[in-house]
Order: C-alpha cells, then sequence, then structure tokens
C-alpha cells in the first residue's frame, strides 16, 4: 500500500451547480440532466523527496514518483438518470518502499539509498460505478456507487450512496451519504523480519510476530448543508464520521527502539518490530466552504476543515482559490492551502520508544507538522465545443501545477492535466 501522504495531496476544486428547468410554449418540456454523455481524461504526476521514512523508522529517504491516468465518462441514461464509469491506474515508484527489502547485489544496504528490490514499484487499478437519479422536478437526487481497487499488497472493495434534497426555489439544499470499505492486505514484512533471515545474526531476537488479521473496513456517514446567501455568496457546511477496524497498521514499517541493541548489516539497521497500532478508530472532520462571487471577472473560493481522531491528532486545514476569467475562453486558479496538525498519541521518533509501549510507530504522517501547499492553474473552455478530437467535441483543458512543503522537510511537486469532451451528435 503505497504512503498516506499521497491521497492527501489532492487539489481541491470548489464547484458548484444546480439543475434548472425550462419550458416551451405551453407544452411542458423537461429538460435532461445531462444532454449529452461526457468523457473527462486526466493524467497527473506527482514526484516528493524527504528524509524520515517510515519503512525505515522514522529516518531515511522518502524519494517517491507516481504517475495516474484516469478516465471518466458519464452517460444520459434517459431524462432522469446518468451512468458514471470513473476507471484509472496509477503507477509508483518508491526509494523507501524499495527497502522493505534493502539488500541487493549492486551496493550495501542503507536506509538513504534505493535498493533494486521488487517492492520499488508497485501499480494502482480501480473502477468506480455510479449512478445518479434525479426526480421529475430536480429536487430529489440519489445516487449508488461501487468501488474496487487492487495493488500488490492490498485490495480494497466500497460501496455506498447519497441523497439530497433541494428546496426554497433551490437555495437550500440538505445532503445525506454513506460509504462502506471492506479492505484486505496481504502484508509485506520487513526482510529481516520474515521467517528464517534472522538465524545467521548472532544476538539478534526482534520482538516482530505476524499480524493475526489481515482486514481494514471502514464506515463512513456524512451530512452536508448549502445555503445560497444572496446572490454573490454561497455557504456549505459538512460534517462526517468515519469509523475503522481491523489491521490500521502498516505492515512494512519499521520501528526502533531507545531500550533495544542496535544491529545492522552491511549499512541497514535492523528492525526492533514494525509499527503497532490500536485495531480501531474514530474520524470526524467538519468543514465549511464559502464561496463569494466578487465581479463577473474574479470568484473567491475559501474552504476551513478541522478534524479530530481518537489516536490524538487535531488538524486544521485552510485553502483560499481565486479564479480570474480572462475572457470567454480563459481562467487563472491561483489557490493556496495551509495544513497544520498535532502528533498521534502514538507517534515516536526513531529510538525514542520503549520495547514495553503497547503502540508506536514512527511514519511521519502522525507527527506534528505543518504544510504549505501552492498553486497555479489554467483552463481553457471551448464554449461552443467547436474544437473536435474523434467523436468527441472539446469542452475544457485544464492545467494544475502544485508546490507542497511541509515542516519536516518533506516536499512534492504536482502536475495535473485534464480535458474533458461531449459526444459529437452531427
Amino acid at each position: 500500500m503505497r504512503p498516506r501522504y499521497i491521497y492527501e495531496l489532492s487539489l481541491v476544486l470548489f464547484l458548484c451547480s444546480l439543475s434548472t428547468l425550462s419550458q416551451q410554449s405551453n407544452t411542458a418540456y423537461q429538460k435532461r440532466v445531462l444532454e449529452q454523455a461526457e468523457l473527462e481524461t486526466l493524467f497527473s504526476y506527482y514526484a516528493q523527496d524527504g528524509s524520515n521514512a517510515a519503512v525505515t523508522g522514522g529516518e531515511g529517504t522518502e524519494e517517491l514518483t507516481d504517475a495516474t491516468s484516469t478516465i471518466v465518462l458519464r452517460m444520459p441514461l434517459n431524462e432522469d438518470d446518468i451512468l458514471t464509469l470513473d476507471a484509472g491506474i496509477s503507477a509508483y515508484t518508491s526509494a523507501s518502499s524499495s527497502n522493505v527489502d534493502p539488500f541487493d547485489s549492486r551496493s550495501a544496504g542503507n536506509a538513504f539509498q534505493a535498493s533494486s528490490g521488487a517492492s520499488r514499484r508497485d501499480v494502482l487499478a480501480y473502477f468506480n460505478p455510479a449512478y445518479v437519479h434525479s426526480s421529475k422536478d430536480r429536487n430529489k437526487i440519489w445516487s449508488a456507487n461501487a468501488y474496487v481497487s487492487n495493488e500488490y499488497d492490498y485490495f480494497s472493495f466500497g460501496f455506498g450512496g447519497e441523497y439530497t434534497y433541494l428546496f426554497n426555489e433551490k437555495n437550500t439544499e440538505f445532503s445525506f451519504n454513506g460509504q462502506v470499505y471492506l479492505d484486505k492486505w496481504n502484508p509485506q514484512y520487513p526482510v529481516e523480519l520474515r521467517p528464517g533471515y534472522s538465524n545467521g545474526i548472532i544476538g539478534y531476537d526482534p520482538m516482530f510476530n505476524a499480524f493475526q488479521n489481515n482486514y481494514r473496513n471502514s464506515y463512513s456517514l456524512g451530512l452536508g448543508f448549502s445555503q445560497i446567501v444572496s446572490s454573490k455568496l454561497q455557504l456549505r457546511l459538512g460534517t462526517e464520521i468515519i469509523y475503522q477496524d481491523g489491521l490500521l497498521s502498516t505492515p512494512f514499517q519499521r520501528v526502533y527502539f531507545a531500550d533495544r541493541a542496535d544491529f545492522f548489516q552491511e549499512e541497514f539497521q535492523l528492525a526492533d518490530n514494525v509499527e503497532q497500532l490500536p485495531n480501531s478508530r474514530i474520524k470526524i472532520p467538519v468543514s465549511a466552504r464559502l464561496n463569494y462571487y466578487w465581479n463577473d471577472y474574479v470568484v473567491l473560493r475559501s474552504f476551513y476543515r478541522f478534524y479530530y481522531d481518537d489516536w490524538g491528532i487535531r488538524s486544521n486545514t485552510f485553502q483560499l482559490e481565486a479564479p480570474v476569467k480572462l475572457g470567454e475562453q480563459f481562467t487563472l486558479y491561483p489557490n493556496y492551502r495551509y495544513y497544520q496538525q498535532s502528533a498521534a498519541d502514538y507517534f515516536y521518533a526513531k529510538d525514542v520508544a520503549l520495547s514495553t509501549y503497547q503502540y508506536y510507530t514512527s511514519d511521519y504522517d502522525l507527527s506534528t507538522y505543518t504544510a504549505h501547499q501552492y498553486g497555479f492553474g489554467v483552463q481553457y473552455k471551448d464554449i461552443f465545443t467547436k474544437s473536435r478530437f474523434l467523436l468527441f467535441g472539446l469542452k475544457a483543458l485544464n492545467l494544475r501545477l502544485a508546490y507542497y512543503q511541509r515542516s519536516n522537510g518533506l516536499n512534492a511537486t504536482i502536475v495535473t492535466l485534464g480535458a474533458s469532451f461531449v459526444v459529437d451528435s452531427n
């Protein structure tokens, strides 16, 4: 399973839309929720570096690259129903993950160098279909979705749904959603903790026992409220409760104890154990979005989220984006994101935790840190979809760039390129 922070570094778009109705002459005409099938393609490239790799106990290279390709097809089934097919593939190369087995014939094992082990690369593939139904008056919307993904050491299956109710002439909206993920590990342990490996190392006696469970389940319930306050101001509030149980530790992340002797093979320190975390977790994020229409050229989009969990983490996220229109076709998207969190109760830097503790980790994703993300994007919109690509009319092109920087030394660059098309009906 790839590191947690890849999922944290997503570029957030605050897009809000409302369905409308129309009439022709004296005959009622039901406008379709989606007039034509639409196709979206997305490619993103992510590259990071740092020196606090969890695979090597909180010290070592965090160099990683990830390339993701996604395709989304939205198809109107009739006036009221839409089927969405979302599929993608993500391939990454990680110097830190390669050190699950740091010993190869090219050079001595070292936490700050990549090995040529099989764990250096992985590919994730996913498929996410969804079905959306709108009532005839477009005031009630319900949806159902499924999710399945697979990578070398992790399989995920999920399903869920959402119900949305609009009233007050569609100026007010309530939503309720639920999601379930039933995941399964194929645990990959550090090479020195595998059966028979350490027999020839005199005195080396790690505290390791393989995990008995290999599942991880997640359940979430969410509520949302949206209000158009005025012709220029829109507010959205949301909260969610997430419960997880099962194997919440990552099997290949090493821990080194302060009260245990150090053992080395080549230049690599052998693990005292892998991280041990509770088998349950409750997460509660509460968020607010405020969008202000300044004028025909500038919109201010703000976002704030407070996060709490029963592992001791408290975090605050603030993001501001200011789309600037340059005529009918081009829009610029400068944005900034700030993030701050406290450490989990079970986080310890390398050689700080004691072997008598019940829970411990040296994963700096669970440490105290602040982070800044600076981003810029540009969108080209073909209003009349005059441009053609095979059977599709170009709807929009998007390019986004972002630079992410943590106070603990991790930094990353993210490039995202997207294109959306409508089916050429001519």
